[in-house]
């Protein structure tokens, strides 16, 4: 009985202590008429709102280029490419001939959506006097257009039922050679004998990777194997296109162990490895922005606290006179504090995810296409993101606060009263 009875005593005077904390701290947040701690206070909101703003916009706009970038390239590439392995690093392909059981097997892989062959052939355009080095690329009507549709400036994708030679040029090609869709040109092919071929331009993209834009047209796999004298199942490689970019690597180990010991299977980070270089930078350079964002925001609310415990010492001269242990008046000013942030993170929210929709819808800020891929600021927001930031800031800054909180327990009732 005297257990239950020191038990209930205890829990009482936590929920007192609790209850007081609380009360005080909302008259202090809610009524206080002080003029120096109010201008404080909102600094230090305004910092949290900044800080918690320029990181959900740089999430999302670090989530942007990735996704554009990544998702440019492999609309050209695929995510995987098989050819032969070799020695051959050029930009014309060996041949081979696929195994007949080769693409059912790969098929069968459920983290595969589409297959489909290719072959590529340097090459030298000449048109209005002007020359430029290109690489055919052939493909065939099992090609997926999708991306290349999306990226069309002038003109319509390869008509395979169509006997005219058709081909696809890059807008930086069009530009160099003053072309336009429906115009044709002559492309020669530096072998022996020099062959050349006319072509008309079928149409015009615009990948905005230069990587691809300077290098490749896109044309009939048909073609490749005539000027090169392949046979009819001869052809340069796969294309593979996953259903899950994440687990491309795993993918890509599972292609190889299907595949005979003559071809080799190589990633889109392996074909583009200084576009994922870069890519993985900004990663880093995320890093670094969240831990200064966040270190901006500790900082402008210790120093609205430590204020806020200067001016109002008497106040906790007294409460300490009245009983009032140390850990109570603390928690008067963390729940204080706990309001501020919290205030502060909603108008974050308000202002990061309010100005990254504007972008997405506008597309009103914009970039050098040369340097950054591509024409606008893009957008991609993950709401695991946005909460795990809130969740973090917060708590980060609730828990160095407890240290310049801990000035109250130096703080002498005897002092405060006086000084009051």
């Amino acid at each position: 009985m005297f257990n239950l009875k020191n038990a209930y005593l205890r829990r009482y005077k936590n929920h007192s202590a609790l209850s007081f904390a609380r009360f005080i701290s909302n008259r202090i947040t809610l009524k206080s008429k002080r003029t120096f701690s109010k201008l404080i206070v909102r600094i230090a909101i305004i910092g949290i709102m900044l800080g918690l703003g320029v990181m959900i916009l740089s999430l999302a706009v670090i989530r942007g280029f990735k996704q554009e970038i990544r998702e440019k390239v492999r609309g050209f590439a695929g995510d995987i490419q098989i050819i032969k392995s070799d020695l051959n690093n050029s930009y014309e392909n060996s041949s081979f001939i696929p195994d007949s059981g080769l693409i059912p097997k790969l098929k069968a892989n459920r983290l595969i959506a589409h297959i489909t062959p290719f072959a590529t052939k340097p090459g030298i355009i000449k048109a209005n006097d002007e020359i430029e080095g290109v690489v055919l690329k052939g493909v065939d009507s099992t090609y997926d257009w999708q991306y290349i549709k999306k990226a069309l400036v002038a003109g319509s994708v390869i008509d395979f039922t169509d006997a005219t030679e058709q081909i696809m040029i890059s807008q930086y090609t069009a530009s160099r050679l003053k072309l336009k869709a429906g115009d044709d040109l002559l492309m020669y092919f530096i072998q022996e004998p020099i062959r050349k071929r006319k072509f008309k331009i079928k149409g015009i993209f615009s990948i905005g990777v230069d990587e691809v834009d300077k290098t490749f047209v896109i044309g009939n796999i048909k073609l490749v194997k005539r000027l090169n004298d392949w046979t009819a199942s001869e052809i340069g490689g796969y294309e593979v296109r996953t259903n899950d970019f994440d687990r491309i690597n795993q993918t890509a180990d599972q292609i190889d162990d299907k595949l005979p010991i003559t071809l080799k299977s190589y990633t889109l980070f392996e074909n583009y490895p200084t576009i994922f270089e870069w890519l993985g930078l900004l990663d880093v350079n995320t890093v670094v922005m969240l831990v200064l964002m966040t270190a901006v925001a500790v900082i402008n609310m210790i120093s609205a606290l430590l204020i806020m415990i200067l001016e109002r010492t008497g106040m906790i001269g007294m409460f300490k006179a009245m009983g009032a242990r140390n850990w109570v008046i603390q928690k008067v000013f963390l729940y204080n504090a706990a309001y501020l942030i919290g205030f502060g993170l909603l108008l974050g929210n308000l202002l990061g995810l309010g100005l990254g929709y504007f972008q997405q819808s506008t597309h009103f800020f914009k970039l050098d296409q040369a340097s950054y891929y591509m024409t606008f600021v893009p957008i991609q927001f993950e709401w695991s993101d946005v909460i795990l930031l809130n969740i973090g800031t917060l708590v980060v800054c609730l828990l160095v606060l407890i240290i310049p909180s801990m000035l109250v327990t130096r703080i002498s009732p005897v002092k405060a009263i006086r000084f009051k």
